[in-house]
């Protein structure tokens, strides 16, 4: 990890966002690209976290795993349907074309980042892709599942739904329990629940909006758009504090944090008192 040339426990942590990697025009320029839609960096600072963009890489389990390294949390972002070969089901008629590059490199980031036990916010297609991760199902086209369009209005305009969050949950720690309003845009969703995962909010047609982790660890999906709302940033400013806790906590159990601890001038100076108070007995030999 990059330091700023102190010991790194007040810094801000550090947290990966995976991007897009798609064709995009800048003036003269048509060419593939990896980008990401401001708001997610803007929610992620504004939140008190330092954002570092993860385009999907060549040898991702190899990559993945030099990356995570690095970072203190880990956002899985919106982005194009997930490749439904990856849940045993064939390509609906309506289903974006795979992207196999971005699907491969945000399983290995996601399966690394549980290992480490680092924190997870997982954002509509990040929410699919973790209920896939472990071992879920999708709905392909929401219209003919469910017989609505109110998920996906369409032209780049997000929806305004109304989901129901359980009580006790984590996610009502962070936003309340009961009704909340929340911007949606996606056609696909949850069917069969991933194993270890734990539905927390719905809409009032059954549709799970949002999951979490059923241990220890801090995963926490939602299939709508937090980064579109800049009044109420709290599902980010609830991932920065886990990730802030996950770094005091790793910097903690490393040999080298405990050895810089017992060097320190003032871990010495305190030593030194302690030694020249203690107490001896009348022949000279150390109480």
């Amino acid at each position: 990890m990059v330091s700023n040339g102190s010991s790194g426990e007040g810094r801000r942590p550090v947290i990966g966002l995976t991007t897009y990697l798609e064709q995009a025009k800048q003036g003269v320029w048509d060419v593939r690209a990896a980008f990401l839609p401001q708001q997610y960096f803007d929610s992620v600072t504004a939140s008190g976290g330092i954002a570092v963009l993860l385009p999907p890489q060549p040898e991702p389990d190899a990559a993945a795993a030099a990356v995570l390294e690095g970072l203190d949390g880990l956002i899985l972002t919106g982005g194009l349907d997930v490749d439904p070969s990856l849940y045993g089901a064939e390509r609906h008629p309506l289903t974006d074309p795979a992207r196999p590059d971005r699907d491969a490199w945000e399983l290995a980031l996601f399966r690394g980042a549980e290992e480490r036990r680092m924190p997870v916010l997982a954002i509509c297609r990040g929410l699919q892709l973790v209920n896939v991760a472990r071992g879920g199902t999708l709905h392909q086209h929401l219209p003919e599942a469910l017989g609505t369009e109110r998920f996906r209005i369409g032209g780049g305009v997000f929806a305004t739904n109304e989901v129901v969050v359980d009580q006790g949950s984590r996610l009502a720690e962070l936003v309340g329990a009961g009704g909340l309003d929340v911007h949606s845009y996606h056609h696909q969703g949850i069917d069969q629940l991933g194993a270890g995962l734990v539905a927390t909010a719905r809409t009032d047609d059954g549709l799970v909006q949002a999951f979490e982790s059923d241990g220890d660890g801090y995963v926490l999906g939602v299939q709508w758009h937090p980064e579109q709302n800049r009044e109420d940033r709290r599902l980010f400013a609830g991932l920065v504090a886990q990730a802030s806790a996950f770094r005091l906590a790793s910097l903690a159990q490393r040999p080298e944090a405990a050895a810089a601890r017992d060097s320190s001038p003032r871990s010495l100076s305190e030593r030194g008192t302690s030694e020249t108070k203690r107490p001896e007995a009348a022949n000279g030999v150390l109480a």
